[in-house]
């Protein structure tokens, strides 16, 4: 398989085992509800995704990222504290155009190399990453992920349709930029892509054959159907009356003159059944017996007198709907045309309609259980898509969004928290800062490690969601669903759980998970306090 070369690969091929591991510091006067596990994060996004390794390694069903498109009239930051003089000058410095850094392609790659090898760690076997992006590095990035996630594991590149042919932006070169592109990549072969269900089926399928019908009775069944028979002049629409009646003019030679003049009624022909019978099937929209959202009418005609009987079906027998592959041609103009008013923030660069994501979460198989991570998470959008999608569902899907810059607050968690209020989502969001190291990048606990350090980190490995350290008291640093939590540490290695230290604990009917170095406890005397020791961790597993 071809690779990709560029200045400063070496130093950043390892990049992602260097960064240290810090902790996440709960805002709570910027977040909304408590014990959400909704997470938004402010930091630098690798400093963050390294954060979550411990936590969420393996565990992300779908990834959509937005990165810097990189097209010359952005200003990014790379400012990784990458130890190579490569490099180095580099650093902290913004990225320009074309002509005055010849190097922002090289830089660019150097960003995103890290990032990718951490998202890909994140990713659950069957889980899927999406990421945007357009000409400008479209090629760099499809050799830097064959490389990454291997090209056994791409997908598809979708292009995405944003703008109409004719709204010509400002930067436009030689051709006006109508679409943009988007590729998917999978982990592993457990994911297969999904198909979606369209009655993709001919009229004449629907079609079955149909007995002779008797004039006379008023009701009859049709296989399983029961139908009911009216003469010409007696045919009306009996249920959800549509704008008109009923059908003004039949012709009774087989073909419908007139019909409703909203342009509601629609005709398909029907081809000739066994009998005497032909007609014409009728579509009525929003009438949704079928479920598809129409009721269908059949109206067949025999041949051999001057006017013919109809019968209402409800419904026609037709056969399964069938599945059939997405396209990776979107066309969501619209919804870019309309995505500057969508979470009410002021973010028109780069905002991404929340239609179009929940449809990439719906290619990607979330479902209730599902976690979605945006590391270049810009005005919030992928948490409000997924808080709809939730909605529309009855889903339980969660988000974890990732800005480094200092809108993260004003508008990332704002446009969340208004999102929330307006459209009545019954969930809620922690914000979180970046906090001081725990763990170094071998993976062993810092020596400065403190309590409220560890204690924080405990329960957010429990229950994934922030300490709130109000209600810390001495050894209990909180609870969560019936389990409350404690933590013996002063010094490492030597904090014991012993029968003295159970008699400071809660009397409650709680369950009772202790943190201790070691247990002098047997078993009988730890299931009567209804209580369990764990393992004080020192040191975690190197990703």
């Amino acid at each position: 398989m071809p690779t990709l070369n560029w200045i400063g690969k070496e130093a950043v091929v390892n990049h992602d085992k260097e960064v240290s591991f810090r902790l996440l510091k709960k805002v709570k006067s910027a977040s909304v509800g408590d014990n959400s596990q909704n997470l938004i994060i402010h930091g630098d996004n690798l400093e963050a995704l390294k954060s979550l390794m411990p936590y969420y390694q393996g565990k992300i069903k779908c990834i959509y990222i937005d990165p810097p498109y990189n097209t010359g009239n952005e200003s990014w930051v790379y400012n990784d504290k990458v130890n190579s003089a490569k490099i180095s000058k580099w650093l902290g410095k913004v990225v320009g155009g074309e002509s005055e850094d010849l190097c922002r392609h090289d830089k660019w790659l150097c960003m995103m190399y890290p990032r990718l090898k951490l998202l890909k760690d994140l990713l659950s076997q069957d889980g899927v990453i999406f990421i945007s992006i357009n000409e400008e590095e479209l090629y760099n990035l499809k050799f830097l992920c064959d490389e990454i996630f291997g090209d056994d594991n791409y997908l598809t590149t979708f292009t995405v349709k944003v703008r109409h042919e004719d709204r010509i932006l400002k930067g436009d070169k030689d051709f006006h930029e109508v679409v943009e592109y988007l590729l998917m990549y999978r982990v592993s072969k457990i994911y297969t892509p999904l198909k979606r269900q369209i009655d993709n089926t001919s009229i004449e399928e629907y079609v079955y054959s149909i007995e002779e019908l008797n004039k006379n009775p008023s009701e009859k069944m049709l296989g399983s159907k029961k139908v009911k028979i009216y003469k010409p002049s007696e045919f009306k629409i009996i249920k959800n009356n549509p704008s008109k009646e009923h059908l003004k003019k039949i012709n009774i030679r087989g073909s419908i003159k007139e019909g409703n003049s909203s342009g509601r009624f629609y005709m398909g022909y029907l081809n000739e059944i066994r009998g005497n019978y032909k007609g014409y099937l009728i579509k009525v929209p929003d009438m949704g017996a079928d479920g598809l959202g129409y009721r269908y009418f059949l109206i067949p005609k025999d041949d051999k007198k001057s006017n013919g009987d109809y019968f209402q079906g409800i419904p026609i027998e037709r056969p399964q709907s069938k599945d059939i592959p997405y396209p990776n041609f979107l066309d969501f103009e619209e919804d870019f045309n309309r995505v500057g008013y969508e979470g009410e923030v002021d973010f028109r660069n780069g905002k991404k309609p929340i239609g179009f994501l929940s449809h990439l979460f719906k290619i990607a198989g979330t479902n209730n259980n599902s976690i979605v991570l945006d590391s270049f998470a810009g005005s919030g959008s992928t948490g409000h898509a997924v808080l709809d999608l939730n909605k529309n569902d009855g889903g339980s899907r969660k988000f974890i969004l990732i800005e480094m810059e200092d809108y993260a607050k004003d508008m990332t968690a704002e446009r969340i928290k208004r999102a929330i209020e307006k459209e009545g989502y019954n969930e809620g969001f922690e914000y979180c800062e970046l906090d001081k190291p725990l763990f170094n990048e071998e993976g062993r606990i810092e020596e400065e490690c403190n309590f409220e350090q560890l204690a924080t980190y405990i329960y957010f490995t429990e229950t994934n969601t922030n300490l709130d350290k109000k209600v810390m008291d001495k050894y209990f640093i909180g609870d969560y669903n019936e389990t409350e939590f404690y933590l013996l540490f002063k010094e490492k290695d030597k904090n014991i759980l012993n029968k003295e230290f159970l008699q400071k604990i809660h009397k409650s009917n709680k369950k009772k998970v202790i943190y201790a170095d070691k247990c002098l406890i047997d078993d009988k005397t730890l299931i009567k306090f209804n209580a369990q020791f764990k393992q004080i961790p020192y040191e975690v597993k190197v990703y």
